[in-house]
């Protein structure tokens, strides 16, 4: 939280990093109340969101109508394939339902911690600014594009609902559940990318070029039940898998079976908020951040 009442003039920052320059506004600003400061830290999310919003949509609408073209893709090839091979023969499952209950989520949460990764650097400026501080920037960069991918999905849902490709889903209470744990999941999943791409730059590089495999054991494109036992075992030690099991739920209800722990993912969920707001503040203090 930032520790101002009042705006003043600082002097000229030393050269060495916004560790020092946030360390020089606390000590020329008077103490704040816990209600201030959330009103502050609020403020501060609010304008860098609009400012996020402006510089990433703003200029080129291609980028936001991305989010609706790529789930509609990868949900057109799934349902190809799946005609391809006769699979209307094989179940009775929606095909099209599948694929958009599966991949959009994925979608989401890996977008989001993604966006962790570089936010600091390439906002850098922004620091010296005595409100504005390193986790205002994770927020707001995961925030906004958790906000993207959860429209499009809507939107998405809904016209295929009107046009009768998919029907109604069963449980939106326990599809918006999982909705909501797996966006916690991306944030503290983000702010950890962020702490060990500032560690080491090849962590962040091997991180995205992992991407391939981490949508594969996400469970986007299987139910965990219809594995060997011995995989079951495996893929559910994933929080992900839990998530995306759950989601599904919500839409097919009982006509599916899954085998997801919300417990689970919610106890991830507060691990990695802990240990990455933990991280995020040693490596601020610290001075390791570049």
């Amino acid at each position: 939280m930032s520790d101002n009442a009042e705006l003043t003039t600082p002097p000229p920052l030393p050269d060495d990093g916004y560790q020092n320059a946030s360390k020089l506004a606390m000590t020329q600003t008077r103490e704040t109340t816990l209600k201030e400061s959330f009103q502050i830290q609020k403020r501060v999310i609010g304008a860098l969101l609009l400012r996020e919003m402006i510089t990433r949509y703003g200029r080129n609408n291609l980028g936001f109508l991305w989010l609706f073209v790529e789930p509609l893709l990868v949900t057109m090839v799934i349902a190809l394939i799946w005609k391809f091979v006769r699979g209307n023969h094989l179940s009775d499952l929606n095909i099209v339902a599948f694929a958009i209950t599966g991949y959009p989520l994925v979608m989401m949460w890996r977008k989001s911690a993604n966006k962790a990764i570089g936010a600091v650097a390439a906002n850098k400026g922004l620091l010296y600014h005595r409100n504005v501080r390193v986790i205002d920037l994770l927020f707001s960069r995961m925030i906004l594009e958790i906000a993207s991918v959860t429209v499009a999905q809507i939107v998405i849902l809904m016209a295929l609902i009107f046009i009768g490709w998919i029907p109604l889903p069963f449980d939106v209470f326990y599809m918006l559940l999982a909705w909501i744990l797996m966006s916690f999941f991306a944030i503290g999943l983000g702010l950890l990318l962020y702490v060990l791409s500032e560690k080491s730059e090849i962590f962040g590089r091997i991180w995205k070029a992992m991407g391939l495999a981490t949508v594969l054991i996400s469970g986007a494109f299987y139910f965990v039940s219809a594995l060997p036992v011995h995989v079951q075992e495996i893929l559910l030690w994933f929080p992900m898998v839990h998530g995306t099991e759950m989601f599904r739920h919500g839409y097919f209800g009982s006509t599916v079976v899954t085998m997801e722990n919300p417990w689970y993912l919610a106890l991830w969920d507060i691990i990695l908020l802990l240990v990455g707001l933990l991280t995020v503040h040693n490596i601020v203090r610290q001075g390791v951040a570049k």
